[in-house]
């Protein structure tokens, strides 16, 4: 009977030192993810971000369009898992310089003023074409000397980036798409593959993604292709028309 209660009391014991064990190896790992995560967005415990985005304009009152306020969901997970502190405001408002704190800029840069506003500052090799009178080739991106056409619920582009400037440490993030879907889906991209990314471009690196939506009118967000890393032609200012380089 006594090497019976030993056996047991042993068998308890070693099942309780290997919870623990497991536990603790669990802990850390998921500590040092948290940690990882929260160096890549900039968002350590207690921090504030400001997440930007348009006005409906067909709404009489302040609100956001459907597919960026799901967008912004998928953000508002991130930012809770990271323990900080978000903040929605509109495009047109006034807000601080960038670097204070983390920013997610989110919506289509010909309507979007400060979505518009980084690309000129951080991203100057980045053409956006306004459209003409019909609204024709609206929201065309050109980047070292390529272009790239929206074809409506077919195929339609959106940059995901994320640049330092400013005299803060904290990143900006942009996703800047052809049309609403594009949005959510550059959202989705960075929010399913931080890992990933935070893995190849470190706590300070920089990157502008340039995704292509597939037929968007059939799988919505879903179907994202990553067409190329466009970081060196996207912050390097163009070129002017009609200048050469000296022989």
């Amino acid at each position: 009977m006594d090497d019976t209660l030993q056996l047991l009391t042993t068998a308890a014991v070693a099942l309780v030192v290997g919870l623990a064990a497991g536990w603790a190896v669990r802990s850390a790992v998921v500590g040092r993810k948290r940690t990882r995560e929260q160096a890549f967005f900039g968002l350590p415990d207690g921090s504030e971000c400001v997440l930007v985005t348009h006005r409906d304009s067909s709404s009489a009152h302040w609100s956001i369009p459907r597919h960026d306020a799901l967008a912004l969901l998928g953000l508002a997970a991130v930012v809770e898992n990271c323990g900080a502190h978000p903040e929605i405001a509109p495009h047109d408002t006034g807000l601080q310089g960038f670097g204070a704190r983390t920013e997610f800029c989110v919506g289509d840069p010909t309507a979007h003023r400060r979505l518009a506003a980084h690309l000129s500052s951080l991203l100057p090799g980045v053409a956006v074409h306004p459209g003409d009178e019909s609204g024709a080739g609206r929201g065309t991106f050109t980047i070292g000397g390529s272009a790239y056409r929206v074809e409506p619920g077919a195929v339609e582009y959106v940059l995901l980036a994320r640049l330092r400037a400013g005299e803060g440490d904290r990143p900006v993030f942009l996703a800047a798409g052809q049309r609403p879907v594009t949005h959510r889906a550059a959202v989705r991209h960075l929010v399913r593959n931080r890992a990933r990314l935070a893995r190849k471009h470190g706590a300070e690196g920089q990157f502008c993604l340039l995704l292509k939506v597939v037929n968007s009118q059939a799988y919505g967000p879903d179907v994202v292709e990553l067409v190329a890393d466009v970081t060196k032609a996207a912050t390097t200012a163009a070129e002017p028309k009609g200048h050469r380089a000296a022989a």
